[in-house]
């Protein structure tokens, strides 16, 4: 009887031995995080706040040497 039961038991390590060791074949990989893209802005050559202020500094120029 007990011949019997050893031999359930090493065949059930056996199968959960062997079936253990299909689980872990491919091993670990670490995951592969793509970095984001960088976008990078193209500032004009020109600031359009300005120049409406140096257009009426010119023009007060214009005005006050007139007089």
């Amino acid at each position: 009887m007990t011949e019997i039961t050893m031999k359930k038991i090493a065949t059930i390590a056996l199968a959960l031995g062997l079936t253990g060791s299909t689980a872990f074949a491919g091993g670990y990989t670490a995951p592969v995080v793509e970095p984001e893209p960088v976008v990078v802005q193209q500032s004009s050559s020109s600031n359009p706040g300005i120049i409406i202020p140096v257009l009426l500094l010119v023009a007060v120029a214009v005005a006050a040497s007139n007089n």
